[in-house]
């Protein structure tokens, strides 16, 4: 596949490695596996419509040895993506990223890119609701963070300040997501508590 700079990116469809009995495929997923059966649970239960954004591809080959088995072999981004979710909470759009960190003191800004900054800025502008969810694999801990929060640290490190925001910021900027059973990321509490 081909980001929107043109730099072509291999994909490879590899078995998950097991050593003693651990599978460790799907690692680094786990925050989004959570957030989709909690925005699942939401649309079950009726509280909210969230879904994840697709990402727009232009398919450029694919082989077809037979009619069921077509395997796209090269293919292009179309443009670069926004956020990974959207959509309606009590009459109120919202729009947010989700992000996972094996780091255990700070959420590294690496991790975000200027046309999603871009985007959540607008979103701002237009009243919605827009912010990250932020998860610390290692001290497996959920953070609710508001993009109006991430913005000035991002505008830091732009002038030459941090490169990543501390833990402890986060922790004061943010609000933490216990886990729980249905809703296993239960962001809309935090909307309910603090914007609605």
């Amino acid at each position: 596949m081909h980001y929107p700079n043109g730099k072509k990116v291999t994909v490879n469809a590899a078995k998950p490695s097991v050593t003693s009995g651990t599978i460790y495929s799907n690692r680094g997923m786990t925050l989004e596996e959570d957030i989709n059966e909690t925005n699942d649970y939401y649309k079950n239960t009726n509280r909210a419509i969230i879904h994840k954004k697709p990402t727009p591809v232009q398919i450029v080959q694919v082989d077809y040895p037979k009619r069921s088995a077509a395997v796209i072999k090269e293919a292009y981004f179309k443009q670069a993506s926004t956020t990974d979710y959207n959509g309606i909470f009590k009459g109120k759009y919202i729009d947010f990223e989700a992000k996972e960190t094996k780091n255990k003191t700070s959420f590294p800004l690496s991790n975000i890119h200027q046309h999603q900054i871009d985007h959540m800025k607008q979103v701002v502008d237009h009243g919605a609701i827009c912010f990250l969810l932020i998860r610390f694999s290692v001290l497996q801990e959920t953070y609710y963070y508001p993009a109006e929060n991430l913005f000035s640290h991002w505008q830091k490190q732009l002038n030459g300040g941090r490169k990543s925001i501390p833990l402890d910021t986060v922790k004061k900027e943010g609000y933490i997501i216990p886990i729980q059973f249905h809703a296993r990321v239960d962001y809309l509490s935090v909307i309910e508590k603090y914007y609605i």
